[in-house]
């Protein structure tokens, strides 16, 4: 058995070799060369690695896909694991052709085209924002002046709200349009709009395998995901067990699972409208392990990373959680973004207020920082937990005011 493993993004953050430990796959690995590098990253030589290699313009690059190509046919592999946005539809493409198992385009693209998505949603009766998809400018004009400002428009096949843009006036309009290229690089339309909904953001996590939801939790965003350039902390913090919002969430979070389908095993991240009447309106969904720090908070409440369950599933693997349930704990995150400048200082650990799980640096002492340019462009990310919400809560503006107290960029 030979898996080809395809992935953007750090390494360390995840351990394929310790995830498939007992399945006696062999490792083939293709991956980005830029983020190997922005992370200080080197490749894999040791079992269970076969063969690893790391590929320039990974993002964009045409001949990603035809070099997994190269790879499946010279090692003979019989299974392909890809837990990344960019590597979702890539994957299921290469499954198809290669006949494969796992996620194929039919349940690839309703999690990844955002207008495939609210279709699906919406013919299952899942609400969604009022829509449209974006053929030509007159399209846009049409829209506004029939369903109105603010206005929401976002890439098609975005990820990390980069290119998400709030259209307030008719100036805003006009500006967004001068600039907008309206096709993707197929010359199919490459945009959505859609009508701003009001109301707070949370977001629905998880994991299926072998067919079954075998973790699901839902948290709270008290940020707004597209205004990634604030000088304050971002909170995003779990919800109660008691709390009847959670419930909701859960069960709504079920219904877009049914809508939008899936492969025996994946993990989700389900964003979700909470409008102030108490409506739940689909926001997106993707099939991958939230990002950010998401899946750090999951971890802290259970102790399992929602992002290898479906993996060890896939390869035939015990998933090693039996859920989903109740967490013990409740915990959340606190993200610091970029801001542009010289980082002379950050508070010493060693003063740290009490309940923090884990604190991740994205920048040294002396570097030379720039603004952030999307959603999970941090200087420093920290898991914060505690008995319950209200004690997580307290415990994260303790170490927001203690962090930007010994925080200096000039």
């Amino acid at each position: 058995m030979t898996t080809l493993i395809l992935h953007r993004g750090p390494l360390h953050a995840n351990p394929y070799h310790e995830w498939l430990d007992g399945s006696g796959a062999k490792l083939v690995l293709l991956a980005s060369a830029e983020q190997l590098a922005v992370h200080g990253e080197e490749l894999p030589r040791d079992e269970p690695y076969l063969h690893a290699e790391a590929v320039p313009d990974y993002d964009t690059g045409p001949l990603v896909a035809e070099r997994a190509a190269e790879l499946i046919r010279e090692y003979g592999v019989t299974d392909l694991v890809a837990c990344t946005e960019y590597d979702i539809e890539r994957a299921a493409v290469l499954r198809e052709r290669f006949g494969l198992p796992g996620q194929w385009p039919d349940t690839a693209v309703p999690y990844r085209d955002k207008w495939e998505m609210k279709q699906a949603a919406t013919r299952a009766g899942v609400p969604v924002a009022r829509h449209a998809l974006l053929r030509t400018a007159q399209d846009l004009t049409d829209f506004v002046a029939r369903e109105g400002l603010p206005a929401v428009v976002k890439p098609r096949r975005g990820w990390g709200s980069v290119g998400v843009r709030f259209l307030r006036t008719d100036e805003d309009v006009r500006d967004w349009l001068a600039d907008a290229e309206l096709t993707d690089g197929d010359g199919q339309p490459g945009w959505l709009v859609e009508c701003f909904v009001d109301g707070t953001m949370c977001h629905v996590d998880g994991a299926v395998a072998g067919g079954r939801t075998v973790s699901m939790w839902p948290s709270q965003y008290t940020y707004a995901l597209a205004d990634f350039r604030d000088r304050g902390g971002r909170v995003d913090i779990a919800l109660d067990a008691a709390d009847p919002l959670a419930r909701r969430l859960n069960s709504f979070g079920e219904q877009v699972l049914r809508a939008l389908g899936g492969p025996p095993d994946f993990a989700f991240h389900i964003e979700v409208f909470v409008t102030p009447d108490g409506e739940l309106v689909l926001c997106e969904a993707a099939c991958r392990a939230g990002g950010a720090g998401v899946r750090d908070v999951q971890q802290a409440m259970f102790g399992v990373d929602v992002a290898a369950l479906p993996v060890r599933s896939q390869l035939g693997l015990p998933a090693g959680f039996e859920g989903p349930v109740a967490p013990p704990r409740v915990a959340g995150q606190l993200l610091f973004m970029m801001r542009p400048g010289t980082l002379r200082a950050l508070p010493d650990q060693a003063t740290a207020p009490p309940g923090i799980v884990k604190r991740k640096d994205y920048a040294r002492v002396g570097d030379v920082l720039k603004e952030s340019t999307f959603s999970g462009d941090f200087l420093t990310a920290f898991v914060v937990a505690g008995a319950d919400r209200a004690e997580c809560e307290r415990r994260i503006g303790e170490v927001k005011r203690w962090f930007l107290d010994g925080l200096d960029v000039g």
